[in-house]
């Protein structure tokens, strides 16, 4: 019941603000290894909304990337503390209701919203990754394709095989954007010394500020 009061919620802010737009909108992450953007899909609204609701207050500013795992995810936006089982969330932390689409999948460089073993596969509202991920063969899509029940369109398997990604977790995990600029922020990040964790040694913090639209064009063509 928490659950959809909190869609609600969020559907009526949104409604009710300028985030319910059909422009896009687009995002500066910083980091100690450079920058990237990431546009946001509007495919998505509840977690598109909660995602620049998050960046507006400042509030990724505190976190870092506390998983960092090559030729998979690096994820961040709270620690695990905030998330301890069995499903016990702290107050900074809730779940949204998925918003699976199946032309949004994980390519690299897709944003995707992290969650636990739930059932409804819902998200949590603070913690996302960026996917790395690395290039399948068709084969390899076929025996993915069986094992999760997802079909593949003809684009995503061009682009598993041709760019990478981690297609295991399609339909399984709401993607709400990817990066359009600054993708080799995501091999500086995986090049990172790690613990068998996946914890870098040093913290990886992060600088989320949402853009305007002429910030985001100029930035769009360096």
């Amino acid at each position: 019941m928490k659950q959809v009061w909190f869609i609600l919620l969020m559907m009526a802010v949104l409604s009710h603000s300028g985030l319910a737009q059909t422009g896009n909108q687009y995002i500066k992450l910083e980091t100690p290894q450079g920058w990237c953007i990431i546009k946001l899909y509007n495919e998505t609204p509840v977690h598109r909304y909660n995602f620049i609701r998050l960046v507006k207050s400042g509030y990724f500013n505190k976190t870092t990337f506390n998983r960092i795992i090559k030729n998979f995810v690096i994820q961040g936006g709270d620690p695990d503390s905030l998330y301890e089982k069995p499903h016990v969330l702290k107050p900074e932390q809730k779940w949204m209701a998925s918003e699976l689409n199946a032309n949004l999948f994980h390519k690299r460089g897709a944003v995707a919203m992290g969650r636990d073993d739930n059932p409804a596969q819902s998200s949590f509202t603070t913690q996302f990754y960026i996917v790395d991920g690395k290039k399948r063969t068709a084969a390899q899509l076929d025996t993915i394709s069986k094992k999760s029940k997802v079909q593949f369109t003809g684009l995503q398997r061009q682009v598993y095989q041709e760019t990478g990604g981690t297609p295991s977790l399609d339909q399984h995990y709401t993607v709400f954007g990817e990066i359009v600029k600054g993708i080799e922020l995501v091999d500086k990040i995986t090049a990172l010394n790690v613990d068998k964790n996946g914890n870098p040694d040093a913290p990886v913090r992060m600088k989320l500020t949402l853009l305007k639209s002429k910030e985001a064009t100029a930035l769009l063509k360096q």
